[in-house]
């Protein structure tokens, strides 16, 4: 690939849900979004239709699909789903706070200790941080073949945003713990030889004190 080709990648975590306001680790929960979140993917959707997009690619759980679908109708473009953007799975931790884990007792919350410190440790039954980057890399590499020098909005979650942005800024993937990424918001990365990160966590199109930690 010419290092001069990149593809545009404009990520954007899906709106939020009930389960995100608790702060709770949804993970493979298929929950839909709430009367906020709804706003958010509408506001996302009115600021990416002014853009040239060649696909919209979105994780199959309807919180992101629901998104993806605001997203769609607004620009005109092909919708896809890849399981490749699911939220990584946090096995019997799903629905959890951290809190509510490490009261699980001292085998769950020497885990939890373990897993926030390495990321290729995974949650009982669930995925390792390692593994969701693999995954939502690799489709980065098949979508810049395919659309070299376009534009292709993904639609996913915490994790999988985290994972690469931790990828085109070449940190170790533990790094990706110190970013914090809202609800309904937009990352923008280069994806090719020479990956630059262009915006995190934008809430531009929400209001800048949206911000859940504004409050």
């Amino acid at each position: 690939m010419n290092a001069d080709v990149m593809l545009r990648l404009y990520l954007v975590r899906h709106g939020e849900t009930a389960q995100n306001v608790d702060m709770r680790y949804l993970g493979l929960g298929d929950e839909p979004l709430n009367a906020r979140g709804r706003r958010q993917a509408l506001r996302a959707a009115e600021v990416l239709a002014r853009i040239p997009l060649r696909l919209i690619v979105s994780s199959p759980l309807r919180r992101a699909a629901d998104t993806a679908a605001a997203i769609a109708a607004g620009s005109g473009v092909e919708l896809r789903t890849d399981a490749r953007l699911a939220e990584g799975s946090f096995g019997s931790w799903e629905g959890r706070t951290r809190g509510e884990v490490l009261a699980l007792g001292p085998a769950d919350a020497a885990l939890l200790g373990r897993w926030e410190a390495d990321p290729s440790v995974a949650p009982p039954g669930g995925e390792s941080m390692a593994e969701v980057q693999r995954r939502v890399a690799g489709l980065a590499d098949e979508l810049a073949r395919e659309f070299p020098g376009g534009a292709v909005v993904l639609v996913s979650h915490v994790g999988p945003i985290k994972a690469l942005a931790a990828a085109v800024l070449g940190v170790p993937l533990a790094a990706a713990r110190r970013l914090f990424l809202d609800p309904g918001t937009i990352s923008v990365v280069e994806w090719g030889p020479r990956p630059l990160l262009r915006l995190f966590n934008s809430h531009a199109h929400l209001g800048w004190t949206s911000a859940r930690w504004m409050s």
